[in-house]
């Protein structure tokens, strides 16, 4: 059975593309209208400015638009707000007038002039992989926040030129570079434009190739730890990645690490990837195959968002949201991949993927929100609560990521199973690569996504996508038990711990709370997030007295308030309840059938 599995892998991963990386000016096309410079002589002050060339024109007008977000990034981010200095001229540098017709949109009277040229500085202070940077260390590009685009002029193609500060020797882009032109680079269209963010600075690049394609890795010029064992493993998960797929959308590809606040960014041939300390790091090894988890989480979205994508995820609409209900899948269902990916290149066993699909359904099992939102809810409603939560959100929304990843390995493990191990969601995630991405060139239908993952099992899958829909109790034993596994969703009593439902902090003055939980004993004596808490017990509120009281009470019995209520201290009455947890732990059941035993081997090394 294994050695089945191993040729079907062999046969799936020879039809990948190679191509040169970069090209001269004679491979340009011919008509190309729209160049950019973009420089920071003064790197400390945070500005970049840009200058757009645009020829053969002659209209009334160009609209000229920033993009209101980012395609990965859910939120609409208003970059516009960063733009000053604007203005426009002809080529003998005469100005032209303009108006601000949205916030993002500045309409160029051009007189029919062949030949506009407009400028701008953007402000570049926040270092995320979603956010423009700029300081005298380094340069991050996030294209939809520097480049503006003539409006219906989206396929258009365009050149890029950079201009590094003098004391920078390294740029690192998924861009194609112009071999003969410094420091330029060539975009296809703005949406290849808009996917290709750029570093600037004196980072190291390493370069390796993967089945005869470059690839790159950008890392800070202070990571001094060895890297040869990340490159090993990245290797890994390169070749096991496209294996899985058969096919390479990409001439060349890149990883970019910065040091940002968090978060990574998936782009078609490469991605931006949040990394504090070093790529190489193994003194913690929990901590090191997190952070490949990470980077392949970002790495497989080439394919699953980039390529096998949502019907609403592309062609991009940059001035609106543009909602989906299946980020859960795309965002979910790469969760559920990292680990596979991970397992089948040998970097983690079986052990490890039952504790990172634990880790997944507790997460969402133990919010809340859980009986609040759906997953297909969670995803259309990601523009206005997941990168921008409320206080309360754990109370009434969820996480795409972690119920999107049980959803996938219930689709994946009923396919298994109702095929006898022929096909599984491999097979659904090839055929939505090829019929809809390469043939159709266009994404999927929530309809179509379901269609073919019950044609590719032979059977309904209605249950499954009505967990998804809904806010049902899942059977998790169902699912794990056709693997030959057992998960335990049983609420266990915590022995010498009571329940409050609510956590405290500080800011050296307040005592608060936070993460009220809805129907928990703080929720039900009238308490929420952010409430100033005085006394507790007749003490003055701090986390040791808190700590030290709750384990003096059992259930049953009150705990004692004062809190401040707009300058009125107000007693509360909480009644405390018994600590219960489901753990989700995922076990081999030990007298597994032989059906049972051959999915489990097909599925997990």
């Amino acid at each position: 059975m294994k050695i089945q599995r191993s040729i079907q892998l062999i046969v799936l991963a020879i039809s990948f593309s190679i191509a040169g990386y970069g090209m001269d000016s004679s491979s340009l096309p011919k008509d190309i209208k729209y160049k950019f410079s973009v420089s920071m002589e003064q790197p400390g002050n945070h500005y970049f400015h840009v200058d757009l060339t645009c020829t053969d024109q002659k209209v009334d007008f160009i609209d000229f638009k920033m993009p209101v977000w980012t395609p990965g990034y859910y939120k609409i981010q208003n970059l516009s707000k960063n733009v000053v200095n604007f203005k426009a001229m002809n080529v003998e540098g005469l100005p032209l007038s303009f108006i601000k017709t949205q916030t993002n949109t500045w309409r160029v009277n051009t007189k029919k002039e062949k030949t506009v040229i407009i400028s701008y500085d953007f402000y570049a202070n926040e270092l995320a992989v979603v956010e423009s940077y700029l300081d005298a260390s380094k340069a991050f590009i996030s294209p939809t926040g520097i480049f503006m685009f003539p409006a219906g002029q989206i396929s258009q193609a365009s050149l890029v030129t950079l201009n590094p500060h003098k004391t920078w020797k390294s740029i690192s882009t998924g861009l194609d570079e112009v071999s003969d032109q410094p420091n330029t680079y060539f975009a296809s269209d703005f949406d290849v434009l808009f996917d290709c963010p750029i570093l600037l600075g004196n980072h190291q690049i390493i370069k390796f190739d993967v089945n005869k394609i470059p690839y790159e890795l950008a890392v800070s010029e202070e990571d001094t730890l060895g890297k040869t064992r990340f490159v090993t493993d990245l290797t890994k998960i390169i070749q096991t990645t496209t294996a899985l797929i058969g096919d390479v959308p990409y001439k060349h590809y890149t990883f970019l690490t910065l040091g940002s606040r968090g978060g990574g960014l998936e782009h078609q041939n490469s991605c931006a990837l949040s990394c504090s300390g070093s790529v190489g790091d193994t003194t913690n090894m929990d901590g090191y195959k997190g952070w490949l988890s990470f980077v392949t989480h970002e790495y497989f979205h080439l394919y699953n968002v980039k390529a096998i994508r949502p019907i609403a995820l592309g062609p991009f609409d940059y001035d609106k949201e543009n909602y989906t209900n299946m980020l859960w899948v795309s965002e979910g269902i790469t969760v559920y991949y990292e680990y596979l990916i991970l397992n089948r290149a040998g970097i983690i066993d079986r052990n490890e993927c039952y504790k990172y699909l634990t880790e997944s359904i507790s997460a969402y099992e133990n919010r809340p929100g859980h009986l609040m939102e759906s997953v297909t809810s969670s995803s259309f409603d990601a523009w206005i609560h997941f990168f921008d939560p409320t206080s309360d959100a754990r109370n009434n929304t969820i996480s795409y990521y972690d119920k999107g990843c049980a959803m996938g390995l219930f689709i994946d493990l009923k396919i298994r199973n109702a095929t006898q191990n022929k096909k599984s969601l491999d097979d659904v995630m090839r055929g939505l690569y090829f019929q809809y991405y390469k043939d159709l060139k266009r994404g999927f239908t929530d309809d179509e996504f379901k269609s073919l993952c019950e044609k590719t099992a032979g059977t309904s899958l209605t249950e499954i996508f009505d967990y998804a829909s809904t806010v049902q109790a899942i059977d998790y034993p169902k699912y794990l038990d056709l693997a030959g596994l057992a998960i335990d969703t049983t609420a266990h009593q915590v022995e010498g711990k009571v329940y409050f439902g609510a956590s405290f902090r500080t800011d050296g003055v307040k005592f608060t709370l936070f993460n009220v939980e809805r129907n928990s004993p703080a929720w039900k004596a009238g308490l929420g997030n952010d409430v100033e808490v005085l006394k507790i017990e007749g003490e003055k509120a701090n986390k040791e007295v808190f700590a030290y009281i709750l384990k003096t009470k059992k259930a049953g019995d009150s705990l004692d308030l004062i809190i401040n209520e707009d300058g009125t201290s107000v007693p509360v009455k909480a009644i405390l309840a018994s600590k219960t947890e489901r753990t989700f732990k995922i076990e081999p059941q030990p007298n597994a059938s032989s059906q049972q035993k051959s999915l489990l081997d097909f599925w997990l090394k």
